[in-house]
């Protein structure tokens, strides 16, 4: 897989890597990892935008790059950079800081992270009630108050009497419970990368594959699911192997996904793929001939959920 590299990606939307280099404007910022742009951050940038328009200034999404407990505590990422970035301006958020997040910069007292914030000039600052920064988290909401002439904290949202948070849908994804997640997240999972040639031992028994290579440490559902495969503006259907391939003794994690109903040439386009419905665990089977079999019975679930 191709390294995951903190760069912002070319977007309609304004985005910097430091304060600094964006204009000398008032803004209405909103701090955070947004790891997935999930309900609960929905929630939050609505209010952002809310506020940036009643004040008649910018948007300005503060977030770091990569997220906070990707760096701090190891976990793998919901959305890339680009990803969250596409994510955000769907949204309607107008620009973006997304501040390259080192161990060093995790370490900086509170005062830095307070100088960088005001540069944006900010009338409002919008931020979950539990929001740290700082070493050691030893910055507050208190501290954000003495930058700004408002200060809105949000709660939580919850679903199920359960807040909506992204290790909630870390633990969805890891057991395969994608519906699950899809409802934390308002919209299907999904994973962006780029069709690359494979062990083209798929097309030998009628399953051709597109192996889509996704950025280092990018959290992929292990098990086979019935997806949609979006590449240059259209969605096909398909059904999408993630992990090892055990019966042919793979050894590297891929995402391959056979295409139903559809021939071509995809190889180096830039694909996206949205994980609707779990279909089964990956097995090793006895043979090719059992995993034919096996796709056979895989292919006709899956189009018999095409409406």
């Amino acid at each position: 897989m191709p390294k995951f590299k903190s760069k912002c990606e070319t977007t309609a939307m304004n985005t910097y890597q430091h304060p600094s280099q964006r204009p000398d404007t008032e803004t209405v910022i909103a701090i955070g990892s947004f790891d997935g742009v999930h309900l609960g951050h929905q929630s939050l940038l609505n209010t952002l935008i809310a506020q940036a328009k009643m004040h008649q200034v910018p948007s300005v999404v503060f977030t770091f790059d990569p997220p906070t407990r990707v760096l701090i505590q190891g976990v793998d990422f919901l959305s890339t950079l680009p990803e969250k970035l596409k994510l955000l301006e769907q949204l309607g958020v107008d620009e973006v800081i997304a501040m390259p997040f080192t161990r060093e910069f995790a370490g900086r007292p509170k005062e830095d992270f307070l100088k960088d914030l005001s540069i944006l000039r900010p009338k409002t600052i919008v931020v979950g009630q539990d929001f740290g920064f700082g070493k050691g988290r030893a910055g507050g909401l208190p501290d954000l108050r003495t930058i700004t002439s408002e200060l809105i904290a949000l709660p939580m949202l919850s679903l199920d009497s359960e807040p909506v948070k992204s290790t909630r849908i870390r633990g969805f994804l890891n057991q395969g419970q994608v519906e699950e997640a899809h409802q934390l997240l308002g919209r299907e999972y999904e994973a962006i990368g780029v069709v690359v040639h494979g062990d083209k031992r798929g097309r030998l028994i009628g399953f051709p594959t597109a192996n889509v290579a996704v950025p280092e440490g990018k959290l992929l559902p292990r098990g086979v699911y019935f997806v949609d495969f979006v590449v240059d503006g259209q969605t096909h259907h398909g059904i999408a192997n993630v992990g090892k391939r055990p019966t042919v003794e793979g050894e590297d994690v891929r995402l391959e996904v056979h295409l139903l109903n559809f021939q071509g040439d995809l190889y180096g386009q830039e694909a996206m793929v949205k994980f609707k419905r779990f279909i089964r665990t990956e097995q090793k089977f006895d043979g090719l001939d059992a995993l034919k079999g096996q796709l056979d019975r895989d292919r006709q679930l899956a189009l018999s959920w095409i409406h």
